[in-house]
């Protein structure tokens, strides 16, 4: 039985991967800095076959433990914002190495590091960059690593159209950060999931680098205007120039679970698209689901009803 560890396994994309592989025969741990809620999850969910490490991609032999035994590993650890010793280079940069280093040194087979489309080690922005340092950084210390590059990622508790949604809801008018110019290729997480699964099972991706995006590319406008479609509402929508979103983001940042970081600002300065010449999921043997397919299915008034 192959055993594959995930890191970041109860996040948005990470669960999901975990649900695929179990279900495909794997042994899998979860490598989590909070084992106790993620235990509880998966006994919920009757998932018990599967172990939880707590382990801190800042933390060498925490890392060491969690990948100690295991065949492959996925690093889909993922912060966008910074506080208390979590910073974009420790996170995205020393840990994506650390990772790296001790699944080389554990003799692991094969390593997956979750990126996102537009990662660039020479941007300006510190997420951007701290993305394409950890995938130069990754590549170094194991070069067998397979990155995976997905869109922005929608799905059930998506923070795209789920927090639009909510947006939506809550206020009169609707902010368009940068006018809402820019362009998303939003990709199903279950194909995420799915993408990723299949890279365990073809040697012949191991080392390469791909962008998963899904079908259709959106202006922000467009996204904002098919999730007012979907709810029911109008709203005034109002453009915001970047300068005053990264403001309001930094005192969202203050927050417990802020709805809008400086990093996400920060990723709507440039489009959000696959290139074009990295392999994708055609490669893999996958037809991604589009937004129209799938969003209607977790937002729209059927679903979350309004509130009076």
């Amino acid at each position: 039985m192959t055993t594959i560890t995930v890191f970041g396994g109860t996040g948005f994309l990470g669960r999901r991967l975990v649900q695929r592989l179990a279900g495909e025969g794997a042994s899998v741990r979860i490598a989590v800095r909070h084992p106790d809620p993620a235990r509880s999850a998966l006994r919920a969910a009757g998932l018990d076959q599967i172990t939880v490490f707590s382990a801190d991609v800042r933390e060498q032999t925490s890392v060491a433990a969690a990948v100690s035994g295991a065949d492959a590993v996925v690093n889909a650890v993922s912060a966008y914002v910074e506080k208390r010793g979590v910073t974009f280079e420790a996170v995205h940069e020393q840990g994506a190495e650390t990772v790296a280093r001790q699944a080389v040194s554990a003799g692991v087979a094969r390593l997956v590091l979750v990126s996102g489309i537009g990662a660039n080690p020479g941007s300006r922005y510190p997420y951007v960059r701290a993305r394409g340092r950890g995938e130069l950084l990754a590549q170094q210390a194991f070069p067998g690593t397979t990155i995976v590059r997905p869109g922005a990622m929608f799905g059930p508790g998506d923070a795209l159209f789920g927090t639009l949604a909510d947006f939506a809801r809550m206020l009169p008018v609707l902010p368009l950060i940068g006018g809402g110019r820019t362009r998303l290729q939003p990709v199903y997480v279950e194909d995420v999931a799915e993408a990723i699964t299949r890279m365990f099972a073809d040697p012949g991706t191991a080392g390469r680098t791909y962008e998963l995006a899904g079908p259709g590319v959106y202006t922000m406008r467009e996204l904002v205007k098919i999730t007012l479609r979907l709810i029911g509402r109008r709203r005034l929508l109002m453009p915001v120039p970047f300068a005053v979103a990264t403001f309001q983001a930094r005192l969202f940042e203050l927050l417990p679970s802020p709805p809008l970081t400086t990093s996400q600002v920060d990723l709507l300065r440039t489009d959000n698209v696959a290139s074009g010449v990295l392999p994708g999921f055609r490669e893999l043997g996958i037809e991604p689901k589009g937004v129209e397919e799938v969003v209607p299915t977790y937002i729209g008034r059927s679903h979350l009803p309004e509130q009076h």
